[in-house]
């Protein structure tokens, strides 16, 4: 099931009911099938499934579960994509994507994940992949020189991480197109409830389900999404990497799934109201959410976002070591790696994601020491207010 085959309906139906799959009992959410292999009654029906005539589980690793297909059948509902791949994380799923199409050359757009930076920057050149990194800003007809020069990949966050920068996704999309490249979409921020990415025209769209999809901070995991003939590639790659998710992370997932869209609402009406009220703050020096009026791609965000996520980004006035101190004083948000979870979480950029480069590279990618980015969860927003101006209060009485 499809919102482009059933357009009425909503995303909160698609997160129960996208599952085709039943197990012989009827249960409503697909059992585990810890099983390593599947045995056939006879050699017909075997070779129905081995040579591609009818779907069928045969063997785990290949992602040929049921657990795995149940699953993949609301993940592809959720971005109305024909079909999906579950992985083991979501570097795993940017891998596969990046070794699947990105052998003729990877344009990569603004800020990424540490990670897949240098899996651009160091891993993938080695195996003789060209990658070319463009800042947010660049100029349109820059991009046109690396596709005309024969690039057919182009990768973009948005929005982006630490920045929450937005990138028009179908003008780029437009741009690629007539040269006939493909677009790939890391969605993770956003998630299917607060933006479509395939819909305004991108090709692929991955995602960390450890964050926001899985939503509890209890498993790992990462998915791909587009269509059929473009998704093909890349579950090869998987079969032989071996990075097909487990039965088990499978199961944790698509329980998750059921209350995402309850869950995006939450995250999206707290960091609203947090960004709102930390605006005139005296301690900050500025707030970025694409929900505010002042960010720079709100317009954007508006036409291209159906809400503005569950992330925000601070820059704490007194440069870094005021916001370190800030992050140590912070009680209900924990100091950890990661987002989406139902707890809130603080992490300093140059101190996490973004560790590995210099503070010069991160001065020119407009990553300040001073930032701290966090990831609102579902604790009642009055009382995450509270933990926020308790650790801001000390910076606002040293001003004073």
């Amino acid at each position: 099931m499809s919102q482009s085959q059933s357009p009425h309906v909503g995303p909160a139906t698609l997160a129960i009911h996208g599952q085709k799959q039943r197990d012989a009992f009827g249960s409503p959410h697909m059992p585990i099938y810890d099983t390593t292999t599947f045995a056939y009654p006879d050699t017909a029906a075997l070779l129905e499934v081995t040579e591609g005539r009818r779907r069928g589980p045969l063997y785990s690793r290949y992602g040929q579960n049921p657990t795995l297909y149940a699953l993949e059948e609301t993940l592809a509902a959720l971005e109305d994509a024909a079909a999906a791949w579950a992985f083991s994380s979501g570097m795993a799923a940017i891998s596969t994507l990046f070794l699947s199409h990105g052998q003729r050359g990877i344009a990569c757009l603004g800020e990424v994940y540490g990670g897949t930076l240098s899996l651009l920057d160091q891993q993938l050149p080695e195996l003789g992949i060209e990658t070319h990194f463009l800042p947010e800003g660049h100029a349109p007809d820059t991009l046109e020189r690396l596709l005309e020069s024969g690039v057919r990949l182009v990768y973009l966050e948005t929005p982006t991480n630490p920045t929450l920068r937005l990138i028009d996704i179908t003008a780029v999309a437009e741009q690629a197109h007539r040269h006939g490249a493909l677009v790939a979409v890391d969605g993770t921020f956003a998630t299917p409830i607060n933006q479509r990415p395939l819909a305004l025209g991108a090709d692929i769209v991955v995602h960390s389900a450890t964050k926001y999809l899985g939503g509890h901070s209890d498993l790992t995991a990462g998915a791909a999404m587009g269509s059929s003939k473009l998704l093909d590639p890349l579950w090869r790659w998987r079969q032989n990497l071996g990075s097909a998710l487990s039965p088990q992370m499978a199961s944790l997932l698509s329980r998750s799934l059921r209350t995402l869209p309850l869950r995006m609402q939450r995250h999206n009406a707290s960091a609203q109201t947090i960004a709102e009220a930390l605006q005139d703050n005296p301690a900050i020096e500025r707030v970025l959410y694409p929900g505010l009026d002042s960010h720079p791609d709100h317009a954007l965000a508006k036409r291209q976002m159906f809400g503005f996520g569950g992330m925000l980004t601070l820059e704490i006035a007194g440069g870094h070591h005021a916001a370190t101190a800030v992050a140590d004083r912070l009680e209900l948000f924990a100091l950890a790696p990661s987002l989406g979870g139902a707890e809130s979480l603080v992490t300093q950029p140059c101190t996490t994601s973004h560790a590995d480069l210099t503070a010069e590279e991160r001065a020119r990618r407009g990553i300040a020491d001073s930032m701290l980015r966090l990831s609102v969860g579902l604790e009642d927003v009055e009382d995450l207010l509270d933990d926020i101006h308790q650790a801001l209060a000390p910076l606002i009485t040293d001003r004073c």
